[in-house]
């Protein structure tokens, strides 16, 4: 729509000596192909009435012969119905190169980190895993697909209070620093083992004082096996053995859903490099000192205070944070680093990153934090991992696998994640997710296992016609109705690559491409393709669908299966 925003711009400057932002709508296909308001918004500046102002900007559009109707509807809006002259220029275009047309440059030759995930060891894998890895897979995919150089990265606690009622209840469960016992657990039962113990550990720091008092002291005690790189003491043992086995199951979740990171930070790292930076700005007035820890005043900055080193000395997760940021800055110097979690950490993070603005400015205007809610079953109440009463990320992909092979007798891994994928990110970032698993599934509605239906037509489809698909700037056709809707359509995936590029945000591929699902339906149902004496240029219709299909699928991290 660029194109004609600025033929628009340009007309209003030519009548009016203005310069007018133009944007434009795609109103009901009755009215127009395209539509916009323009008059109405410079009635002030004109002074005359819009629909006088509208009439005078159609006279100039219809000289253009991109148009082939310029219309005048309501006080002043203006309705363009495109020519078959542009339409056939822009079917070359797709014919030429459908693989890139509409192809972003908005990260053409920039470095961007995106971190996400973020699991911490010790614990078990919930479903805001799932959620936040898919999301940021397909921000990555976006991104990449604009030209970007992507660097995939993963956050976690290695260290901290978790890992200590973690080891705190495995130590009891023991009887003991007692490491041999660790062979005793299944390797299938060593997450959920772990994720047990955190409960209780947990239970245990909020009701009992003794045990509150030796977690703390194990708390300290991890930060030392780092320091003196320990791996030989019984409870040395019991740490880097668990440790490993986190790091194996993360893996071996993110391979089955097809997440891959570069690089994984653990805090063990990030801290000491965190608790420097902070030390080093507290002599310099960024953070102060009260009551024996150490803190950024955000009050100042109308946010609240955060401590980033508690009074046993140790650095909090804000320190953590901070060392995070620098580890990721020398080891990228980013053009963008894009953080992504839950909701929750908003208003932390803020006090986080406008600390760091008081010594790093220029890394903290190229960082992004964008947030999501969290994801319930219909009904459910708010989960938390600290209670046990959770929903695992496996759980998820069990549930959707089952409801599939109900709805349709079997299911794959392919059709399960893409079922589940899209049902993650059909939605605008932000906000609660209730997943509803059979909707998530619903071959006639709007999901993953639809538009992945929808691709292995289209590839059938084409391997039943007998066409050379060679480009040719020959090619000059009137269209019939269903034709020239589903083009208009196709034409449309420029526009919402583009944004979805620029706002980052995934839904809307979603929801062009259940909409392009939905237009060609409409078209196939009613334009015979194979046989046809319009076969050559239905068929090129076909094949630039399907490509448009495979393109946004991939970057919502959805395969398209051989068949279904």
């Amino acid at each position: 729509m660029e194109k004609f925003e600025k033929i628009i711009s340009e007309a209003v400057k030519n009548l009016f000596d203005i310069e007018a932002a133009v944007e434009l709508s795609r109103p009901e296909a009755k009215f127009g192909d395209l539509a916009t308001n323009i008059a109405m918004q410079i009635v002030k500046q004109i002074g005359k009435n819009p629909r006088e102002i509208a009439e005078k900007i159609a006279e100039e559009l219809r000289k253009n012969d991109n148009f082939a109707e310029v219309s005048i509807a309501g006080p002043g809006f203006i309705n363009l119905r495109l020519s078959d002259k542009y339409l056939i220029e822009e079917l070359n275009e797709l014919m030429k190169s459908p693989e890139t047309y509409g192809k972003s440059k908005e990260y053409e030759n920039k470095t961007v980190v995106t971190e996400y995930s973020d699991p911490n060891p010790f614990k078990v894998l919930h479903v805001g895993h799932f959620y936040t890895s898919v999301i940021g897979d397909s921000i990555s995919n976006l991104i990449e697909s604009a030209g970007g150089n992507v660097h995939r990265v993963n956050f976690g606690g290695d260290v901290g209070l978790h890992v200590a009622k973690t080891i705190w209840a495995i130590i009891e469960n023991f009887g003991g620093e007692n490491p041999d016992k660790l062979a005793e657990i299944p390797i299938n039962e060593r997450s959920e083992f772990m994720g047990e113990c955190y409960v209780l550990g947990t239970q245990a720091y909020e009701e009992n004082e003794n045990a509150k008092s030796l977690i703390t002291e194990y708390n300290k005690k991890i930060y030392d096996l780092h320091k003196k790189n320990d791996r030989e003491s019984d409870f040395a043992k019991i740490y880097w053995t668990c440790r490993e086995w986190s790091y194996d199951y993360f893996d071996a979740f993110y391979d089955r859903i097809g997440t891959k990171f570069e690089k994984y930070y653990p805090e063990s790292a990030t801290a000491e490099v965190g608790l420097e930076a902070v030390k080093e700005q507290l002599k310099k007035g960024v953070y102060e000192e009260s009551n024996g820890a150490v803190i950024f005043d955000g009050e100042k900055h109308d946010l609240h205070t955060r401590v980033f080193i508690n009074r046993e000395g140790l650095p909090t997760y804000e320190s953590k944070d901070v060392g995070l940021a620098i580890m990721k800055w020398d080891e990228y110097h980013f053009d963008k680093s894009i953080i992504i979690t839950g909701n929750e950490q908003a208003e932390y993070m803020k006090v986080v990153m406008k600390s760091m603005e008081q010594f790093a400015p220029e890394m903290v205007s190229r960082t992004l934090h964008l947030t999501h809610g969290i994801v319930k079953l219909p009904g459910a109440e708010k989960m938390s991992s600290r209670k046990g009463n959770f929903l695992r990320a496996v759980d998820v992909l069990d549930l959707v696998s089952e409801e599939y092979k109900k709805a349709q007798g079997k299911a794959d891994n392919k059709l399960t994640l893409g079922a589940i994928k899209y049902t993650f990110l059909k939605n605008r970032l932000g906000g609660d997710l209730i997943f509803d698993i059979k909707e998530s599934v619903n071959m006639q509605g709007n999901s993953g296992p639809y538009l992945q239906y929808s691709a292995v037509r289209a590839k059938s489809i084409l391997r039943n016609l007998n066409i050379n698909f060679e480009y040719s700037d020959n090619l000059q056709t009137d269209f019939d109705k269903f034709e020239r809707i589903l083009l208009l359509k196709l034409i449309e995936f420029s526009d919402i690559i583009a944004l979805a590029t620029k706002e980052l945000s995934p839904h809307q591929i979603c929801t062009y491409l259940y909409e392009l699902a939905q237009t060609f339906n409409r078209f196939y149902e009613n334009s015979r393709v194979a046989g046809s004496e319009r076969e050559s240029l239905r068929a090129r219709l076909v094949m630039i669908y399907a490509e448009f299909l495979r393109r946004g699928l991939k970057i919502l991290g959805i395969q398209i299966p051989e068949k279904m």
